[in-house]
Formats: C-alpha cells, structure tokens, sequence
C-alpha cells in the first residue's frame, strides 16, 4: 500500500485535462490524416480547392504572426483599423484563442522564457510540451492573467474579438468554408481542404514556433535562451522561423532582417506602409544587431581557443586585442549616442523658445541652433564609421575561426 502511494501522489498532482481542446485537436488531425487522402484518392481535389486552401490557410497563418504575433503581442508597428479587424476575424478562424488571452501569454513566455513554472510553454520542460501538450492540462502557467495587458484591454477591436470570440471561431470557421462549397457545387472537398486540413496546418505551422524553433537551428545572437535560428521553419511560418533574433530583439517588425530572409510577414507589414494601413514601424538599428553577433562570436571564439592555447598563444593574444577594440567601440558608441541626444534636446529646446517667443525674431537664432546640432552630429557619419568598425571586427573574428577549424 505505501509502496503505491507516491505514484497515486504523482498521478493526482497531474492537472486536469481539457477535453474540449483535446478533442478539437485529435479530432481535426484524424479527419486530416484520413478523410483527406481517402477523398483524394476517390474522388481526387480540383484545381480550385487547392487555391481556396492556400488563400484561407494564408488569411489564417499572416493573421496570426502579422496580427497576433508582431502587431498585439509586440507593438511592432501601428495598423490602420480595417486591417486589424481583417487580422482579428481571420485570427479568430485560425482558432488559437482570443487576440488577448493569446498575447498575455506569449508576453509571459518572453519574459519568463525557459522558466518550467512561468513560461507556458516552455521548452525545458519537453518538445511534446512545447508544441501542443501545454494546452491540453490546465497548466498554472497558462491561466489567464491580463496584467501585462492593459493595452490591449484599451484596444476596441481586441475587446470586441475577445467577447465574442466563440461566435466569431464558428462564422469565420463555417462561413468560408459553406460559401466555397455552394459556389463550387464541391461541398465536401472544401470543407476538407479549407476547412479541416487548413485548420490543423495552421495549427501545428504556429506550434512548431514554440516547440522546433526551440530545439533546432542556430543561435547567432544569444545563446541565453533555447531560441534558435532556422530558416527550414520560416518558410512554413511566414517568416517566424528566425526565432533566436526574434527573442533578443524582440519588438523589430522583421524576423529575418536580411533581404534574402524568407519573411513574408514583414513584407506584408511593410507593403501596408505604402499603402498607409501600418506605420511607425520599429527595426532595431544595425549596430545593436552587430553587437549581438559580435558578442556571440567571442565567447565561441574564446571557448575554442581555450582548447588550443597551448598550440597557439598568438591566437589568445590576437582575441584580446580584438576584444578590447570592441570595448572601445563600444564606449564610442555610448559617447555619440550621448552626444546625439544632447543636439536633439538643445534643438527642441531652441524650438520651444522660438514658438513661445516672436518666432521671426529668433528665426535666425534657431537656424543657427540647428545647424550647429547637425554639426555635432557628424555625430551621423560617426555612427556610420563605427557600425563599419564592428563589421570589419566580424570579418577578422570568422579569419580567426576558420585558422582554428
């Protein structure tokens, strides 16, 4: 009897299951997994059902990274309001939860990233855990908390989404899905293609963030979490597979910042400038990106030095004074930046002057103000120079490890 009684513990200390999350999930793979092929099979999918399939599923997927994700849980930039309506009617198709509860607790796992008591779905604790078993016990972790959330309880349309969300998961659900299949005359073929297959690869293309993106992949601008890199992801996430520059920098619009990265969610945020349905949207200046990989090369550099040092004492020498150029570079950077902010401020507060006084008769004054805090800020081409110090510091660090490979 003793010998039963700390398992019975350890089973009763499990918490309970949701049985309606449970049953969406295994209920919607199955119909996928088997209803599919079997209609394909017989009856074979049209050209059309494809094309329904593939603009639904996108509708859903951007909802979601360009909405959800970057837009409401970030702040990544600001969006006109008929296209945040269009992201919270098609997020609410994707059927991952309300714009709130699902933002509240993403901004808990970046904060708590790791943690096995306060990220909801945090890595360490598995990679079944992390891609869908979090939501299927009723976690402490996940519970509802909307203290982090005092922007989005201000935001009409998320509150709106929010209150209504269960009606809105079953029109915009049904209603594309109904409409397709009358005008079709195929009502069984979109209803598995757009409606069922679309639900559960929009399912899992966003669980993959949370689960892969933390186990495979590469980690080139921190290694002080388990976010990782992997461009394979981001083709199937619209972008949200550079997870390892997602999490250190957290509120840039882009995931990939390169041209070449595969990001169509950040196309698609910055497409909608030109149109102006988003604005002010936040990217994280170079130079920090370069400190950040530059940081990360040392300490790589450093640790397989450490095994070579007896080989090559040039080696750890050449490292250091690299190191302390980086220092100094950055000290220079603190210094402009310093020096920039003190122009900015000495030019508004020349402005302010200027508009509480005659402003003709200290145009001349604030000209003068102006031209000499753009002086200062040379203060620009310095900036420049400096961001061109780190990438050449990169260049010299990959010399260093390619010698040492």
């Amino acid at each position: 009897m003793s010998e039963n009684t700390p398992q019975t513990a350890q089973h009763d200390s499990k918490p309970p299951l949701l049985w309606l999350q449970t049953i969406l999930f295994s209920s919607t793979f199955l119909i996928a997994a088997i209803g599919v092929p079997w209609y394909g099979l017989t009856h074979g999918f049209t050209a059309a059902g494809w094309i329904a399939f593939v603009l639904v599923l996108g509708a859903n997927g951007m909802s979601i990274t360009a909405g959800y994700h970057r837009l409401w849980a970030h702040n990544a930039y600001k969006a006109h309001w008929s296209l945040r309506l269009f992201f919270a009617l098609f997020g609410a198709a994707a059927t991952q939860n309300s714009i709130l509860i699902w933002a509240s607790g993403h901004r808990r796992h970046h904060r708590h990233v790791d943690d096995v008591e306060h990220d909801p779905y945090s890595a360490k604790r598995g990679l079944w855990f992390s891609h869908i078993g979090w939501m299927l016990r009723d976690y402490p972790a996940s519970s509802e908390d909307f203290s982090n959330a005092r922007d989005l309880q201000r935001d009409k349309i998320v509150m709106w989404q929010h209150r209504n969300y269960l009606a809105l998961v079953v029109i915009m659900n049904f209603a594309p899905t109904l409409a397709l299949g009358f005008a079709t005359g195929n009502m069984l073929e979109h209803v598995l293609l757009a409606g069922v297959l679309r639900l559960v690869v929009s399912h899992h293309t966003t669980f993959f963030i949370n689960s892969l993106a933390h186990y495979w992949g590469r980690r080139p601008y921190t290694d002080e979490n388990t976010a990782r890199d992997n461009d394979l992801l981001a083709l199937f996430t619209y972008g949200e597979g550079y997870h390892n520059y997602h999490h250190i920098f957290q509120n840039d619009y882009r995931n990939g910042i390169r041209w070449w990265h595969y990001d169509p969610t950040k196309w698609l945020i910055k497409s909608a400038s030109w149109l102006g349905l988003t604005w002010d949207l936040k990217q994280v200046p170079d130079f920090k990106i370069q400190r950040a990989v530059l940081t990360m090369q040392f300490k790589r550099t450093e640790q397989a030095l450490r095994k070579r040092v007896v080989e090559a004492p040039h080696l750890k020498e050449f490292l250091e004074q690299e190191y302390q150029q980086f220092r100094q570079t950055l000290a220079d950077w603190n210094t402009v930046s310093q020096q920039w902010m003190d122009a900015k401020r000495a030019t508004l507060t020349a402005q302010k002057n200027a508009l509480q006084q005659n402003l003709h008769e200290h145009k001349e004054q604030l000209q003068h103000n102006l031209a000499e805090a753009w002086e200062h800020a040379t203060l620009r081409s310095r900036f420049k120079e400096l961001e061109y110090a780190l990438k050449m510091q990169r260049k010299r660090l990959q010399l260093l490890s390619a010698q040492m490979a």
